[in-house]
């Protein structure tokens, strides 16, 4: 999941994304602990997609606040 498609989520479908990640990440980390985990990026890549999925929340939530103090 690269940035792009990230922005064209929906608030809500970022914070499902963002479960599911975390979901997929706690799987992967009993996975290396019990010896099956064959794809060692995948935790990389899961933590990079769940940062970049928190930042482009951070962003909204930073421009819905701009937003709020220019209307006043």
């Amino acid at each position: 999941m690269d940035i792009r498609e990230i922005r064209q989520l929906s608030d809500e479908d970022i914070l499902d994304a963002i479960e599911d990640q975390k979901n997929a990440l706690y799987n992967l980390r009993f996975q290396k602990a019990s010896g099956q985990l064959e794809n060692v990026n995948a935790m990389r890549d899961a933590r990079r997609i769940i940062a970049r999925l928190k930042t482009v929340q951070r962003e909204r939530q930073l421009a819905a606040t701009r937003a709020e103090g220019n209307k006043e």
